[in-house]
């Protein structure tokens, strides 16, 4: 997402205009125990989501207002260009050799 409005009133000119210039929309991460994503993954949006991430990570869920309780959407606390982030704990997968 994006906010010009409050861009174009609070954010200096020279620093990126647009929507997150990290993320592209469908881009999935694997984490696995508190793991951050070998990837770039910014430190910033990582604070905000890993407290919800810790929830799932340790068996707990979000049935109290989400439809499906290994569920959690959250995001980053730009105001100005928000990252929205769907967090879904799935079971790891086993292959056979």
């Amino acid at each position: 997402m994006f906010n010009q409005d409050l861009a174009d009133e609070y954010r200096r000119p020279e620093l990126h205009q647009g929507p997150c210039p990290y993320y592209t929309a469908g881009q999935e991460f694997i984490v696995r125990f508190n793991e951050r994503p070998e990837d770039f993954f910014c430190e910033w949006a990582w604070n905000d989501i890993h407290k919800a991430l810790m929830v799932l990570m340790m068996g707990g869920d979000f049935s109290g207002w989400m439809k499906d309780g290994n569920t959690s959407i959250t995001c980053c606390t730009d105001g100005i260009k928000p990252v929205v982030f769907k967090l879904e704990r799935v079971e790891e997968r086993t292959w056979p050799c």
